[in-house]
């Protein structure tokens, strides 16, 4: 295991801050989110307000947005279905098979696709498996569910490496700004 294949390329504070202008200043046409604690909080799959209205500003730009998620395809779907948002379940992260299926299902361009996620250990890591852009984002609770409390021990385990080799990750507001330009220092 190499630390760099869990560094994301940007760190923002939710999906919610992510703007159509930021991205597309980025080249970016097309977010894979993760569901659990990135788009809604795991223990509210009704969503929020806040969800609608981050979805509507996406679609008014033209920039489709998918749900790739390791759930089962009835609680993502019942997650979604009121927002009209297609989704890939079962998504084997930290594997890349879900993001290349949502790729391959629209005719992506991987230059133009970023995953969005809130997990080092599966959103992260499966983003540079796919050979596409990630974003890390804060979980949207800090209670996690019975299967993702392995992963959150591994990952501070992991970003405590991250931070040691190359400083904190910061949370930002916005995408313009980029946490911390680890990934110059790797290829340097």
């Amino acid at each position: 295991m190499s630390i760099e294949d869990y560094i994301p390329t940007f760190v923002v504070e939710a999906v919610y801050d992510l703007r159509p202008a930021a991205l597309r200043a980025q080249g970016i046409k097309a977010v894979l989110v993760d569901l659990d604690n990135t788009l809604i909080a795991w223990n509210n799959p009704d969503g929020t307000p806040e969800l609608r209205g981050w979805l509507d500003e996406m679609t008014e730009a033209g920039l489709p947005v998918v749900v790739v998620s390791n759930n089962k395809q009835s609680r993502v779907e019942r997650a979604v279905e009121r927002f009209g948002v297609d989704f890939v379940s079962r998504a084997m992260k930290p594997f890349a098979y879900g993001i290349n299926k949502a790729i391959a299902r629209y005719g992506f361009d991987r230059d133009e696709v970023v995953m969005v996620g809130d997990q080092l250990m599966t959103d992260i890591r499966a983003a540079h498996r796919a050979g596409i852009r990630s974003i890390l984002v804060r979980p949207l609770v800090t209670s996690d569910a019975w299967n993702t409390k392995f992963n959150r021990f591994r990952e501070r385990r992991v970003l405590r490496k991250i931070e040691d080799t190359y400083g904190q990750l910061t949370y930002r507001r916005q995408l313009s700004e980029v946490a911390h330009d680890v990934s110059r220092e790797i290829t340097d």
